[in-house]
């Protein structure tokens, strides 16, 4: 989803200038309170239309101009031979290969917690190409910690045609989500259900330029934003379920091509998230949040 920079360099400065402006626009603009109090949330406990729009509005200024390239923190590093690597803000599995036509699974909303995080995000997604490529055809949900209050969200991405485009709103914990990408030549099928809360739901298909094809991704990721790569949200676990891909004329499951597991850590090497073992024939999987920055 983003360009890879140096967390540690970039994201401190800019947070305190992002936090000073934000604290004092949202208490105006949004009502949202800096504790994630009632004052952004409706009566029934979910964000107000108000501080919805004005945390969807961040976000956008966030990610504007920012997109997948290569995921590994300095490149990768090989542990246990050719199938586990480590990123600095992917956590799941890739297959490798060429000709990838179709990814997709299946998973519950997790629920985060917020705390009183300035901004965090954690992305939950399917896609074609990223891991060893410059092009990226991604779609999936998106949690947001913004000045405390949790926000989430359904979206898709083509890159280089496009920066990370959100689409509902109104997605919460415990919503049934499927995602899919679908490849016929250069034009690519993205759609996102939620079965839970449907107008979040949406289907596109775009056109690709020169797209690799060459990786299939099931991934949580930390974004990257204007600032370098986002503290990751606090989502417990993710638990991602019905893996399919398709490679040529073979369909399978992720275990079904070479597979990549990808553990997220720093680059002090302390793990921020970390994938368990595939199940029921490569599948199934789950990823389990460690820590931020």
């Amino acid at each position: 989803m983003t360009k890879r920079n140096s967390r540690f360099l970039s994201y401190p400065l800019a947070a305190g200038v992002l936090a000073a402006g934000m604290l004092a626009a949202a208490s105006t603009a949004a009502g949202a309170s800096t504790d994630g109090s009632s004052q952004a949330r409706s009566s029934s406990g979910t964000p107000t239309a108000a501080a919805t729009a004005f945390a969807r509005n961040a976000l956008h200024k966030m990610l504007s101009g920012h997109h997948a390239l290569d995921q590994h923190a300095g490149g990768a590093r090989k542990i246990d031979g050719q199938t586990k690597v480590t990123s600095n803000n992917w956590s799941g599995y890739a297959d490798t290969g060429s000709n990838f036509s179709k990814v997709s699974a299946n998973w519950t909303e997790p629920k985060a917690s917020c705390g009183l995080d300035v901004e965090s995000l954690a992305a939950f997604w399917v896609g074609i190409d990223g891991f060893k490529s410059s092009s990226v055809e991604q779609d999936g949900t998106m949690v947001e910690c913004y000045l405390g209050t949790e926000y989430e969200y359904t979206w898709w991405e083509m890159y280089p045609t496009n920066s990370v485009q959100t689409v509902g709103s109104t997605v919460q914990p415990g919503d049934k989500i499927s995602a899919s990408v679908n490849r016929s030549g250069t034009s690519y099928a993205l759609s996102v259900t939620d079965s839970t809360h449907p107008a979040n739901s949406f289907s596109t298909t775009q056109t690709g330029s020169g797209d690799a094809n060459s990786s299939a991704e099931w991934i949580a990721e930390a974004p990257s934003t204007s600032a370098g790569v986002s503290p990751l949200t606090n989502f417990g676990t993710w638990n991602a379920s019905g893996a399919s891909v398709s490679n040529g004329s073979t369909t399978g499951t992720i275990s079904s091509f070479p597979d990549d597991e990808i553990t997220m850590s720093d680059t002090l090497g302390n793990t921020e998230a970390s994938p368990s073992a595939l199940a029921n024939s490569g599948s199934d999987f789950s990823v389990a949040w460690k820590s931020s920055l």
